[in-house]
């Protein structure tokens, strides 16, 4: 019985596991250095590895979602401004923008679809 109860507290102290998804959509510099991705797709569970040119979507999509990004110190984010990329990286929830912590980034096309 007390094994019972040891293993069900550790199932329930677990970490919760950060998803790692792709996203694409229009990247933006917002003010104070700060980046988002506007017009962004659902995210879809991936890899962080950057994408291979068969998952690069030929004709860019437009979806209705904004994240703000973190972790783009590592990223040329200037050269891709107001280009149509895909972001990889890890999904954070939060409120009141979600937020999606980078591993990757390939650009789609050197502009942006118009918004929905």
């Amino acid at each position: 019985m007390l094994m019972l109860l040891v293993a069900a507290l550790l199932q329930a102290a677990a970490p919760q596991k950060i998803p790692i998804v792709s996203v694409t959509g229009c990247l933006k510099e917002a003010p104070a250095g700060t980046w988002t991705l506007s017009n962004a797709t659902e995210p879809v569970p991936s890899n962080a590895n950057a994408p291979p040119p068969a998952e690069t979507p030929k004709t860019p999509p437009v979806g209705k979602n904004q994240f703000r990004l973190i972790g783009v110190s590592e990223f040329n984010l200037p050269a891709h401004k107001e280009h149509t990329v895909v972001i990889k990286g890890l999904l954070i929830e939060a409120s009141p923008m979600k937020r999606l912590n980078m591993t990757s980034v390939a650009m789609v096309a050197a502009s942006c679809p118009a918004a929905p």
